[in-house]
């Protein structure tokens, strides 16, 4: 359900900035919609919006998610002030490769992979499963910072926001299920006593790897 509510800023970013340029007036305010900007300005209203609510809803936010916002922030009003959409094509390549460096660096100053700092609520897996899935992280932040930097130079506005917008979804998507059949069997299951016997061989995986 978060994922869908952090969703609806790209989607209304990509219906305003389908619709004709033009003023609407909307509460009696006039306002700009149709364009690049114009979406730019609504991307970065409703983040602000919806990460706020998540805040008040949530009473805090997780480090990607400060994050996410303050890219969406810091590059939006860079492309509005001085209506340039160069910053806002930079957006996601460096919004990747900051997710990347702190991957990266957890292993080394943190007693978990990021990774599973984020999953270890619902996963009980060994230290090298999830260092594996730390590193696969890694590579696929690195992987689809260059493919959004790719795309956003190379194809036409249209198809760079339609990726923007759905394709890092669907990529995302199909990553994450690629990775269900090796994270699968040490899925925690808190009802029943088949859960806790899943767990329990699972902490015992652990310890086993640990020792």
């Amino acid at each position: 359900m978060k994922q869908l509510v952090e969703f609806i800023p790209l989607l209304l970013f990509f219906s305003v900035w389908a619709m004709d340029e033009r003023i609407v007036s909307l509460g009696g305010l006039d306002i700009g919609v149709g364009g690049i900007f114009n979406a730019a300005g609504f991307l970065l209203v409703a983040s602000v919006v919806t990460y706020g609510i998540l805040l008040l809803v949530q009473k805090k936010l997780d480090k990607f998610q400060w994050i996410t916002l303050g890219g969406v922030v810091f590059f939006c009003s860079l492309t509005i002030v001085f209506q340039s959409v160069t910053f806002l094509k930079l957006k996601a390549p460096i919004v990747n490769w900051i997710f990347a460096s702190i991957f990266f660096a957890s292993r080394y100053f943190s007693d978990k992979p990021a990774i599973e700092h984020m999953m270890g609520h619902a996963i009980d897996a060994p230290k090298d499963v999830w260092y594996k899935l730390n590193k696969l992280w890694i590579i696929y932040f690195i992987t689809l910072g260059v493919v959004n930097l790719i795309v956003a130079y190379t194809l036409s506005e249209a198809a760079w926001l339609q990726f923007k917008v759905f394709g890092n979804l669907i990529l995302t998507f199909v990553f994450v299920l690629g990775q269900m059949p090796m994270i699968a069997k040490y899925a925690i299951i808190e009802d029943g006593e088949e859960g806790g016997e899943e767990g329990e061989s699972a902490s015992d995986s652990n310890s086993e790897e640990s020792a």
